[in-house]
């Protein structure tokens, strides 16, 4: 049992609590934290040789003052440190909210972007805001042509719809990147509830001469539900893994947005995995909560202790 006084003192100490969350969720998860995100995984048929680090970022949203080229190569040196074997950037390059007062042209993130290093190359897919808008959301559209001259004059492979097969240590694997699945719906001018992109899995995975094992770059990971068995892992971002991750209840809104199957985290199908992750930035508003901004490390054909080794 509590007293008057008690009641009266947790009652007036609710509205500072919360004011301390707002202010913890817009000031300080969203533009200090940043973690590495481990996994280690064996998809089937993963030949028993091939051992493969690999780094995503995804969901870089720059603009100023919250996502700055400078904060982009900070996040860069941190992935390099990590000595991934490849660097895969799975789209949303350009800002998600209104909450910007400068932007970051497409040049000043390919320059920062430019710092990755990984000997089995860095490759990139485009994302929905990358071909809705400009640097800035509500600035017209260049069909993505910015961006993608960006990266590439980063060094950084641009794969839409595209398949490439690599080697690592003397075993080969494929590396596919979709298009983007929302590439022509943007909200307000799409017809009604229809939804276009520029996807092509059945045209991507044709380029695949092969038994090698496939890992499929996309950017929303509601292609999931259609990708066949014979691809071993897909990588996307897009859903900020809700972005706000509330306490017992969880990434409440993006599951309902997104479904709880493709929200965040590891999931697996049968032989197929899936792993989404929460990215780096925010769209809608700059607010993240008990979902901080990431780098994601995989580790594959290898047991879990690797993946911090």
């Amino acid at each position: 049992m509590i007293d008057r006084r008690q009641f009266l003192a947790a009652g007036a100490a609710l509205p500072l609590l919360g004011a301390s969350a707002g202010v913890y969720a817009v000031g300080i998860e969203p533009n200090f934290l940043l973690q590495v995100k481990s996994y280690a995984l064996t998809p089937a048929n993963w030949p028993a040789n091939l051992r493969l680090r690999l780094a995503v970022l995804t969901d870089i949203h720059a603009g100023e003052p919250f996502m700055s080229a400078a904060r982009i190569a900070r996040i860069c040196a941190t992935t390099n440190a990590l000595k991934p074997d490849a660097v895969l950037l799975l789209g949303d390059f350009n800002a998600g909210h209104y909450f910007v007062n400068r932007a970051v042209a497409s040049q000043q993130i390919g320059e920062a972007l430019s710092v990755l290093r990984a000997p089995l190359g860095c490759y990139a897919v485009l994302g929905n805001h990358d071909w809705w808008h400009g640097d800035l959301l509500g600035s017209p559209s260049d069909g993505a042509v910015a961006i993608k001259r960006a990266l590439r004059q980063a060094g950084i492979a641009v794969l839409e719809n595209d398949a490439v097969a690599l080697r690592q240590g003397g075993e080969k694997f494929w590396l596919a990147g979709l298009g983007d699945q929302l590439a022509d719906s943007q909200p307000g001018r799409r017809k009604g509830d229809e939804i276009a992109g520029i996807d092509d899995l059945t045209g991507a995975l044709a380029q695949v001469t092969d038994d090698a094992p496939i890992v499929l770059m996309a950017h929303e990971p509601m292609i999931f539900r259609s990708v066949p068995d014979r691809v071993a892992l897909t990588l996307c971002g897009h859903t900020h893994g809700g972005q706000v991750n509330l306490p017992l209840l969880g990434p409440v809104l993006g599951e309902l947005r997104f479904g709880p199957d493709i929200t965040y985290g590891h999931v697996q199908r049968g032989p197929r995995h899936l792993i989404v992750s929460a990215g780096l930035g925010e769209s809608v508003l700059p607010v993240r909560f008990m979902r901080p901004p990431e780098i994601v490390e995989i580790v594959l054909g290898a047991p879990a202790a690797e993946a911090a080794a």
